[in-house]
């Protein structure tokens, strides 16, 4: 966004890279949709909610370190750990 911003600021609206960047943002926000409530206070914007309810992503059954009823296998975050974790080793010699 701040390149996006960058260039509307600096004149070049029509320019391809600026229409090349709003046909990706087009593309990912496509499926956006739902209602999110705004506080706005003193020069401030804070949000309040927000709910989609086609589209959601939030699943309140994953997102939870209670029993998930086998819905996610912590086995499955291993090889992602081992993978981030990799460069500390590798500094540790």
């Amino acid at each position: 966004m701040p390149r996006y911003a960058s260039l509307i600021y600096n004149g070049y609206w029509w320019s391809p890279e600026r229409e090349t960047l709003q046909a990706m943002i087009d593309e990912t926000q496509s499926r956006v949709n739902g209602t999110v409530r705004l506080k706005l206070y003193r020069g401030n914007v804070m949000v309040t909610g927000r709910k989609s309810v086609s589209d959601s992503l939030y699943d309140a059954g994953l997102a939870t370190f209670e029993d998930d009823a086998g819905r996610y296998n912590q086995k499955d975050a291993e090889g992602f750990i081992r993978l981030n974790a990799l460069r500390l080793r590798i500094r540790k010699k």
